[in-house]
């Protein structure tokens, strides 16, 4: 394995990962309910399900299945207005979520999961970037791939954790702050929902 091709999609996935979208949204408001942990995992198991697609070579089939797809955004797009609407309805709050029951750990884990899980883009990043990293001979391009998926995971895993505890720790001692930011995560979420809703029906 060529480690220089592994530092160089590092950085190019930072970058991506880097970019705010419906994960960020996710993860600031698990910030202000105090669990950011379990909602981190989710995001990175849903990523964990992408790698082991890639590698196995059913990211292709997906992506070659305009129906397949279509469900896939669709269910996806669906789950992320569903709840977007529940985080414009009830914006969390450092001081609110000490008060309100916490969820429990594996529903937050779950919503994780199926955030990132159900997000295309997140299979079409190991579509259209990650085969850019691939070299054919030597090393299976099967265990490549695994190894570039687990590389995109960490990645993941620190810059969403950094995200979710900043978003607490910054906004503890501001409630009005946390609320509207709670409030444009849940707007985040909606319009990334509705935007991939309308972008894959227009294909139709």
């Amino acid at each position: 394995m060529d480690w220089g091709l592994v530092t160089a999609f590092l950085a190019v996935d930072l970058l991506l990962v880097c970019v705010p979208g419906a994960d960020w949204a996710y993860a600031i408001s698990a910030g202000l309910r105090g669990s950011v942990l379990p909602a981190v995992s989710g995001l990175v198991a849903g990523y964990a399900l992408h790698t082991l697609l890639a590698t196995a070579g059913l990211a292709v089939l997906v992506a070659g299945s305009p129906a397949l797809l279509t469900g896939l955004t669709v269910a996806g797009a669906g789950y992320l207005l569903w709840l977007g609407w529940g985080v414009l309805r009830r914006p969390a709050t450092p001081g609110a979520a000490q008060d309100a029951p916490a969820a429990p750990p594996l529903r937050t884990f779950l919503r994780g999961s199926a955030i990132s899980g159900l997000n295309p883009k997140g299979l079409l990043l190991y579509l259209s970037v990650l085969p850019q990293f691939l070299r054919p001979g030597g090393v299976p391009v099967a265990a490549q791939t695994g190894l570039l998926g687990a590389v995109h995971m960490a990645a993941c895993a620190a810059v969403y954790l950094t995200v979710g505890l900043l978003a607490r720790a910054v906004l503890r001692a501001r409630p009005a702050a946390a609320r509207a930011v709670a409030r444009t995560s849940g707007a985040a979420m909606l319009g990334i929902g509705g935007f991939l809703l309308v972008e894959r029906l227009a294909t139709l």
